[in-house]
């Protein structure tokens, strides 16, 4: 199985900010833990804070599922969700903390009625678990 996981605007800074929410680790860290639970399988790993070049990976991407974390794009970007919308390979939206049980704002996503489904609430094993949807 092939996986891309992308990650939206502000992920660079987790394990940096807002460690009450986001936890310790550095998202590279998460991704060596991703990649070794999916050691047998091939993972990608893609950040950006440019909402264009996110839509361009989803665009271009070769695999079996996309798994993304859009951050804030996820409430407001009709671009990402455009994207998800024109491509055959299915993503899955997650979130390392409970959107909705945050501000009211966080509650709605633009991308969540294009995608396979939605993880949101486990921390870093929210991208694992989204992962593992594939094999369903």
């Amino acid at each position: 199985m092939k996986l891309l996981f992308i990650n939206g605007v502000n992920l660079n800074m987790t394990g940096i900010r807002e460690k009450n929410v986001y936890g310790e680790q550095t998202l590279d860290e998460i991704n060596a833990e991703i990649a070794e639970h999916f050691k047998g399988d091939e993972c990608e790993f893609f950040q950006s804070n440019v909402e264009g070049e996110i839509c361009t990976a989803i665009q271009s991407a070769d695999c079996d599922g996309i798994v993304l974390n859009a951050g804030a794009f996820t409430h407001y970007s009709y671009a990402i969700r455009d994207a998800i919308a024109s491509v055959k390979v299915p993503v899955v939206e997650v979130h390392m903390s409970n959107v909705h049980a945050r501000e009211e704002f966080r509650n709605k996503s633009v991308i969540s009625e294009v995608c396979r489904g939605v993880i949101c609430g486990f921390g870093k094993n929210s991208y694992i678990l989204a992962g593992e949807s594939f094999r369903l």
